[in-house]
């Protein structure tokens, strides 16, 4: 993206007959991005996406191989998904549901460790586990059936905001004018820099390495994860068929050298590392996948709207925020930003455009208290863990297994995973 320009006054191009307009664009084409324009189109607005892959048909995940690509979906995000009618379309066989949660502490302690139930809870599920393909799958389907929505493969080139709204000039030499912008283009959010929104950002010094296993021992639909001496985080998500999904934060060194090891090596590595406890828990682990490794950093923006005196843009998604892997929450979060916004505007008064400030201001409002409070846990777990005094060890461990013996904490903690959206 090259160029971006706020008007005082709405100044359109001589050539305005070749300006298609509209009420809204998406620009980006993640889950995030596709769900919140199919969401825009059935509120009956105007919708057009647009990402430059958005030609590349994803294809509905198939065989015994699992895509690198996994998430945790929260019942709200599931809530939100039934809201735009494609939950129920989505193939279920691909998904697993999590009834049990269980953190461990890095001493190897069987008390340090933190239980969370959704019988305890009262609830069917905590999340589900499934794959990226399978919920973008749906939803490009979807799309396709959506008379208010139509996608273009393109790049935008520039973005105008003036009184009206913005005028986004596209790589094709084509225009268009909408009264509102969704920015779901990414952590490195071309739109977010050329408004002028900054981000502060800090790197973890880690990476994540993914990759899938079949288990011989039953995962009991629980989700894993180890917290390790020196700061590595492991954890093992469940799967349909006694199958688990890996994600190890680790040093970016020690990744590189993890993408290296062979089936033997692995072997070994998981009878040794938490005291044996993966092996111990889940059996032999054979892969299932190739395994990839991507940088961890953090990413809050400092507004969610822009311009900031004349806002006609909305941020969404990794646009907004990048958050560590430990809560398995940066999807769902992202997912929350788009259910905020077409929940607001739904609700909007019949004299407001969907461009209105007090709309954008709401939406922002919303959003940053749930990402601030999301993003400081996360971060400072993420710290503790990392720190090695020990002091600092014994004051974290002891810690989970207070929480864990608090039933009124754990309740509060599986309120907030669950992310319950309000769509009445």
């Amino acid at each position: 993206m090259s160029e971006v320009r706020q008007n005082t006054t709405a100044k359109l191009p001589k050539n305005t007959s070749q300006i298609r307009i509209v009420d809204v664009v998406v620009v980006g084409g993640g889950i995030a991005g596709k769900a919140c324009a199919l969401g825009l189109a059935q509120l009956g607005l105007q919708t057009i996406q647009i990402a430059p892959d958005l030609d590349q048909a994803v294809p509905a995940p198939q065989g015994s191989e699992w895509g690198q690509r996994i998430y945790a979906f929260s019942p709200g995000t599931q809530k939100l998904l039934a809201h735009l009618q494609v939950w129920d379309a989505i193939d279920h066989s691909r998904m697993q549901a999590v009834r049990d949660m269980r953190i461990f502490g890095d001493r190897g302690e069987k008390h340090d460790q933190l239980h969370l139930s959704a019988f305890e809870a009262g609830t069917p599920q905590l999340a589900w586990i499934g794959e990226s393909n399978v919920i973008e799958h749906t939803l490009d389907q979807a799309s396709r059936f959506q008379s208010k929505l139509e996608r273009i493969t393109d790049v935008v080139e520039s973005i105008e905001v003036d009184s009206a709204g913005a005028i986004l000039r596209l790589n094709n030499g084509s225009a268009l004018q909408a009264q509102l912008v969704i920015a779901a283009d990414g952590a490195n959010s071309p739109i977010r820099t050329k408004l002028g929104i900054s981000a502060k950002e800090e790197s973890y010094s880690q990476s994540a390495v993914v990759a899938n296993w079949i288990c011989t021992n039953a995962h009991l639909d629980t989700a894993y994860q180890w917290f390790l001496p020196g700061g590595d985080i492991v954890a093992m998500l469940p799967l349909p068929n006694k199958q688990v999904s890996m994600v190890w934060s680790t040093s970016p060194e020690n990744a590189a050298e993890l993408l290296k090891l062979d089936q033997a090596v692995w072997s070994e590595k998981f009878s040794l590392i938490a005291n044996g406890a993966i092996a111990k828990q889940l059996g032999v682990l054979t892969l299932n996948s190739t395994p990839a490794a991507f940088p961890l950093r953090r990413i809050r923006a400092s507004r969610f709207i822009g311009p900031e005196e004349n806002p006609k843009v909305a941020l969404i998604g990794d646009a907004a925020h990048v958050m560590h892997p430990l809560a398995g929450q940066g999807l769902n979060l992202g997912l929350r930003d788009v259910a905020t916004l077409l929940n607001i505007l739904s609700k909007r008064e019949s004299f407001r455009l969907p461009n209105d400030k007090v709309l954008l201001r709401r939406y922002e409002r919303q959003r940053q208290g749930d990402t601030s409070a999301l993003l400081w846990v996360t971060d400072k777990l993420k710290k503790l863990f990392s720190a090695s005094s020990g002091t600092e060890k014994q004051l974290r461990n002891w810690g989970l297994g207070i929480v864990n013996r608090s039933h009124f904490i754990k309740r509060r903690l599986i309120e907030r995973a669950l992310g319950d959206i309000d769509f009445e």
